[in-house]
């Protein structure tokens, strides 16, 4: 049973459960990049560089033809395909510059105002006693 308790103990702590919320919506948040991704820019780029399917692009290793699918050539043999690489990584540049960006915004609240400075503390009573009398026997 002890081993249960701690399970518990682990699962229940906020760290846990922030984490378990985080990594499903990175999922989903990494799904939205990546049809941007794959959908939105990478057909500008192909047409920009000459072809209408960026992720098409690759070198046959075995061989075949360059007019085949990236599925066909990868049927046919080896392939280095660098415009399948290419989207993938312009993937995670983005996701990676979006959740730097998050990061950054969130340790700029986390931040805490520069404190004005402590009042000083005040003189206990006896000492300002002892100072009165020091000035009295002066006079």
């Amino acid at each position: 049973m002890g081993m249960l308790q701690e399970f518990k103990a682990f699962a229940i702590k906020g760290n846990v459960i922030d984490l378990a919320v985080g990594v499903i919506i990175g999922a989903a948040f990494g799904k939205i990049v990546d049809s941007m991704v794959q959908d939105v820019i990478m057909p500008v780029v192909g047409r920009v560089v000459g072809g209408l399917d960026f992720s098409n692009y690759y070198l046959p290793l075995n061989g075949q033809g360059t007019a085949m699918t990236l599925a066909e050539a990868k049927k046919a043999g080896a392939v280095l395909a660098y415009g399948n690489f290419m989207t993938i990584l312009l993937n995670f540049l983005i996701l990676a510059f979006i959740i730097f960006q998050m990061v950054r915004l969130v340790n700029k609240a986390r931040r805490k105002e520069p404190e004005a400075e402590a009042a000083p503390v005040p003189t206990p009573e006896d000492i300002v006693l002892l100072r009165e009398i020091r000035d009295s026997l002066k006079r």
